[in-house]
C-alpha cells in the first residue's frame, strides 16, 4: 500500500536563465528607489486625483480614456492604504505621510519591468535567434525613456506591457496552430490574446491600434486556413467560431464589465456628473439625488417642473425667467416685443420653476387623480413666480435674428395677441402614447403657431448683455434647421402643484418635494451615456509647454521636464537613449528599403534569400513595422495636444525590429567569416554605444545624482531641449 514511498518524488522544470536574468534586471532597472522624489511628478498630478476620487467613490469623467487603467492606479493606493486626502494641485508638491507614494507606483514600475522579458519572448516566437531575442530585450531594458515612464503613476507602461501580452500571446498561439489546435496551450493563448487586447484598450484608446492590427493578422492568417485542402468545413467553422469568440465576444464583454466595475465603485455625487443627464446625476448618492429623491414619476396638467437643456454645453442650465423685460430697441438699432424675458440660466433659482397648464382650463394645480401629459399633447407653460405664459411670435431673437424671439407673454394692448401654446415631443419615446416622466423623459417643446421649437442657443456662446444679465439666450427655432441637443430639455426637478393662490404658490416654489418614488438606469443605460461622453467629451486645448508634433517625435527633437529639485539640479527629463532610437530609425529605414529591393527581384524571379527566410523576414515587419505604423500614423490626423510619451508604444515595436534587421544581415548579406566577423565587431561597439549613452542619461532618468550647471549643459545634445538650468 506504501509502496509508493519508496522512491523518491521528481519534479523536473526547464528554466531559461536568460528569461530569469532579464526579470531580475527589469525589476532593478524600474523599481529602485521607486519612492524618489517624493514629490507630484508631471502627470501624476493628473492621474492622482482620480486615484484620490476612487478612494472616496466619487464619480468622475476622464475623457482621455476608458477607466481601467485608472483602476489599476487606485488599486496601488488602495494596496498602501491611501485615503484619498491629499491635494493634488501642482507639480512638484511634496507628498505627505498618508500617501504611499512607493505603492501608488509599484503597478506601472511592474509593467514596465515585465516589457523586458517579453521583448525577449516575442523575438523568439518569431523564430529569430536567442542572441537576437536578448538584443531586443536589453534595448528595452537601457531605454531610458521606458524607465522613466515606468517610475511613477502614469499609464503608458502598463498599455505597452498589455500591447506587448497581446502580440506574444498570439504569436504563441499561432504557433501552436500547426500542431496542436485546440489543445489546452491553444485555447490558453487564444483568450489570453483577447483578454490583453481588451486590457489594452481599457487602459488607453491607443489600445485599440494593436487590436486592430492583430485582428488584421488573424483575418489573413484565417484566410490562408481557407486554403488548406486538408481542413473540412467543420473545422474551418470551429477555427471561425474560436477566433470570434476569444477576439471579439470576450474583449467587448471584458471592456463592459470594467466600465460595470468602474460605476459601481464611484457611486457617489461628485464634481464631474454635472456634466451628465439628469437621470443618470439622480442615480448618485448625493447631489441631484438628495434633491430629486420622492419626486413624482409622471408629469401632469398642474405640475410644477425644471427644465434642463440636455446638452449641458457650454455649461448646464435651466429655462428661466423673470420680471425684465428685453430692451425696446438693441444695441444695433433693431426693435424687440419689449415682452419678458426668457434665458436658460446655469444656476439653480426659483424663477426656473414652470408651471404645466392645461390650455382648455384655468387651474394651475394637479387634479385628483392626476391627469397625465402624454406625447403630442398642447400644453402652455406658466412661469411660477410671475404667472406670465411661455411665448414665441415673429420677432427676431436678440443675438440670433435668423431666429424667433421667446419670451413670457405681456398684454401691451398693441396688436400683438399671445401664442402660447406648445406641442410636447417625447424624443426617446417607446410609443407615441407614452407619458411625459420626470429626468426619464427627453422631449421637445414645438410651437403650435410657427412650428418653431425651444432651443437654448447658448451652445455657441450667445450670452446676453448685461441688460440680460449675462445670461444665455433660448430663442424659437424653425425645425427645418435640422435637430440639435439644445432643442432638448427634461424636467429635473418635480412637484404636483396645491396651491391655486399666487402667494401660496410661490411659498410652495421655495419648499422642497417629498413624493417617495425612485427612478433607477440599467447599467448599459449608464454605460452608453459615459461612453458617449468619453468619446465626445473635449477639454479645451491649450498650448503646453512641452506638447509637440508627430514629426518631433521620430528624432527625438523635444523633451518633457517632468520634476525639478526645489533646491538642487536634480532632475527627471523624459528623453529617450539617442542612440537606440537612431538605430531604431535606421533600422525601419533599412528593413522598407530591402523589402523593396526584394520585392522587385522576386518580381524578376530572382530569389536572394531562402523562401523560409523571406517568409520570417514578411511576417516579422508586419508585427514590427505594423505595430509602428498603426501607433503612430494616426497622431497626424488627431486634434489634441500631443506629447513625446504618445510615441513610446510606436517606439517599442520599432526598437524590436533593430535585432531583426542586425540579424538578418548578418545571416544573409555577411556571406563571408570576415565580414560576420568584422559585423559582430561593429553590433559590439554600437551596442556599447547604447550603454554608454543611458549611462550618461542616467542622471535626468531617475533624478538623481544632481548635477552641476556645466553637467546639465553638457547634456543638452540638442538645442532643442529643454534642460533646466538655475539662475545664478
Amino acid at each position: 500500500m506504501l509502496g509508493f514511498l519508496k522512491n523518491p518524488v521528481v519534479i523536473t522544470a526547464e528554466i531559461n536563465m536568460n528569461l530569469m536574468a532579464l526579470i531580475v534586471m527589469g525589476l532593478i532597472s524600474r523599481l529602485w528607489g521607486l519612492s524618489y522624489p517624493r514629490a507630484v511628478v508631471f502627470d501624476e498630478v493628473y492621474y492622482g486625483q482620480f486615484v484620490s476620487l476612487y478612494m472616496k467613490r466619487i464619480f468622475f469623467v476622464d475623457d482621455s480614456g476608458p477607466p481601467f487603467g485608472h483602476m489599476l492606479l487606485a488599486l496601488g493606493g488602495y494596496l498602501g492604504g491611501f485615503d484619498g486626502n491629499f491635494l493634488w494641485n501642482r507639480i512638484g508638491a511634496e507628498y505627505s505621510m498618508n500617501v504611499p507614494v512607493w505603492s501608488l507606483r509599484l503597478l506601472p514600475a511592474l509593467a514596465g519591468a515585465l516589457c523586458v522579458p517579453l521583448a525577449y519572448q516575442i523575438l523568439v516566437e518569431l523564430q529569430f535567434s536567442h542572441c537576437a531575442a536578448l538584443g531586443a530585450a536589453l534595448l528595452i531594458l537601457l531605454e531610458n525613456s521606458l524607465i522613466t515612464q515606468s517610475r511613477f503613476m502614469l499609464l503608458e507602461s502598463i498599455l505597452i506591457f498589455f500591447i506587448l501580452l497581446a502580440v506574444l500571446s498570439y504569436l504563441k498561439f499561432y504557433n501552436l496552430q500547426r500542431h496542436s489546435s485546440f489543445s489546452g496551450s491553444w485555447w490558453f493563448w487564444l483568450l489570453l490574446t483577447g483578454v490583453a487586447c481588451s486590457c489594452a484598450v481599457g487602459v488607453k484608446y491607443m489600445g485599440l491600434f494593436t487590436y486592430m492590427l492583430l485582428l488584421a493578422v488573424a483575418g489573413l492568417h484565417f484566410w490562408h486556413m481557407i486554403g488548406d485542402q486538408n481542413l473540412s468545413n467543420v473545422s474551418l467553422m470551429c477555427h471561425f467560431l474560436a477566433r470570434g469568440l476569444a477576439l471579439i465576444i470576450i474583449p467587448v464583454a471584458i471592456y463592459l464589465s470594467f466600465f460595470y466595475v468602474h460605476l459601481t465603485l464611484l457611486y457617489r455625487s461628485g464634481p464631474h456628473d454635472q456634466i451628465m443627464t439628469s437621470a443618470f446625476q439622480a442615480s448618485l448618492e448625493g447631489g441631484l439625488a438628495r434633491i430629486t429623491q420622492g419626486q413624482p414619476l409622471e408629469v401632469a396638467y398642474g405640475s410644477q417642473i425644471t427644465l434642463r437643456n440636455v446638452l449641458g454645453k457650454p455649461m448646464q442650465c435651466w429655462l428661466h425667467s423673470h420680471k425684465n423685460t428685453y430692451p425696446i430697441r438693441y444695441e444695433n438699432g433693431r426693435g424687440s416685443s419689449h415682452q419678458q424675458q426668457v434665458t436658460c440660466y446655469p444656476f439653480k433659482d426659483v424663477n426656473n420653476w414652470w408651471i404645466v397648464k392645461d390650455p382648455g382650463m384655468q387651474q394651475l394645480v394637479v387634479s385628483n387623480p392626476p391627469r397625465p401629459v402624454r406625447h403630442g399633447h398642447i400644453v402652455q407653460l406658466v412661469h411660477g413666480i410671475t404667472t406670465r405664459y411661455l411665448n414665441t411670435h415673429d420677432v427676431a431673437a436678440p443675438l440670433s435674428p435668423h431666429s424667433q424671439e421667446v419670451s413670457c407673454y405681456i398684454d401691451y394692448n398693441i396688436s400683438m395677441p399671445a401664442q402660447n401654446l406648445w406641442r410636447v415631443e417625447i424624443v426617446n419615446r417607446e410609443s407615441d402614447t407614452d407619458v411625459w416622466k420626470t429626468i426619464l423623459s427627453e422631449v421637445r417643446f414645438v410651437h403650435v403657431n410657427t412650428s418653431a421649437v425651444l432651443k437654448a442657443s447658448g451652445f455657441i456662446g450667445a450670452s446676453l448683455p448685461e441688460w440680460g444679465y449675462r445670461q444665455l439666450e433660448v430663442v424659437g427655432e424653425k425645425m427645418s434647421k435640422g435637430y440639435h441637443q439644445s432643442m432638448v430639455w427634461n424636467v429635473e426637478e418635480h412637484r404636483y402643484g396645491k396651491s391655486q393662490e399666487q402667494k401660496e404658490r410661490e411659498v410652495e416654489l421655495h419648499s422642497p418635494t417629498q413624493m417617495d418614488i425612485s427612478k433607477n438606469l440599467s447599467f448599459m443605460a449608464k454605460f452608453t451615456e459615459l461612453q458617449w461622453k468619453i468619446l465626445t467629451l473635449k477639454n479645451e486645448d491649450t498650448e503646453h509647454k512641452y506638447s509637440s508634433s508627430a514629426l518631433d517625435w521620430i528624432t527625438m527633437d523635444t523633451n518633457i521636464a517632468y520634476w525639478l529639485h526645489p533646491t538642487s539640479g536634480a532632475q527627471i527629463h523624459l528623453l529617450g537613449n539617442v542612440a537606440t532610437w537612431t538605430s531604431a530609425n535606421v533600422a525601419a529605414l533599412v528593413y522598407m528599403c530591402l523589402s523593396l529591393w526584394y520585392l522587385i527581384r522576386r518580381r524578376r524571379k530572382i530569389y536572394d534569400i531562402p523562401e523560409d527566410a523571406w517568409q520570417l523576414w514578411v511576417s516579422a515587419g508586419g508585427i514590427c513595422v505594423g505595430g509602428w505604423a498603426v501607433n503612430y500614423l494616426p497622431f497626424f490626423l488627431m486634434e489634441k495636444t500631443l506629447f513625446l510619451y504618445h510615441y513610446l508604444p510606436a517606439l517599442t515595436f520599432q526598437i524590436l525590429l533593430v535585432p531583426i534587421v542586425l540579424q538578418h544581415l548578418s545571416d544573409h548579406l555577411c556571406r563571408s567569416l570576415l565580414l560576420k566577423s568584422m559585423f559582430s565587431a561593429l553590433i559590439i561597439a554600437w551596442f556599447s554605444s547604447v550603454y554608454l549613452v543611458y549611462c550618461t542619461f542616467s542622471p535626468v532618468t531617475y533624478g538623481e545624482p544632481s548635477l552641476s550647471v556645466t553637467e546639465l549643459k553638457d547634456l543638452r545634445w540638442k538645442d532643442s531641449w529643454n534642460i533646466l538650468i538655475r539662475k545664478q
